[in-house]
């Protein structure tokens, strides 16, 4: 987990309006926060730190957020997820929450308090406090 003061959260989504919209409310919640515009660039910086929470867009370019999560197994990662989307779809959402690594899966446009509160809950049960 992150050594911070602050609980870190990753959010990692190639939509920048959406990076940029979580992060002010991260921020402003107490949260410290860097973004990503991919998995790959994500993934690129995990070795050096370890984030209390990802907040995972699950339709990206290139490595999906469906593979980022098998990914983040493979690499023995303890944060958990919350996966975010654009495209409602019962199927993925199952896969997803059967990893057990997906906290919430929450369908955009997010509603702040929602997410929040997701965001929140999911640093508690990593051991942190926002």
């Amino acid at each position: 987990m992150a050594t911070q003061e602050r609980p870190v959260i990753a959010v990692v989504d190639d939509e920048e309006s959406v990076r940029r919209a979580l992060a002010r409310l991260l921020s402003a919640s107490n949260f410290d926060v860097k973004t990503f515009q991919s998995g790959s660039d994500f993934l690129d910086a995990l070795p050096t730190w370890q984030p209390d929470c990802i907040v995972l867009d699950h339709q990206m370019p290139g490595i999906t957020g469906l593979d980022l999560l098998g990914e983040l197994a493979r690499l023995g990662s303890k944060s958990l997820v919350i996966m975010i989307t654009g495209q409602a779809d019962t199927e993925i959402r199952t896969r997803c929450l059967a990893t057990g690594r997906v906290f919430a899966y929450l369908n955009k446009p997010i509603d702040e308090t929602d997410f929040l509160s997701a965001v929140r809950v999911a640093v508690e049960t990593a051991g942190r406090t926002p």
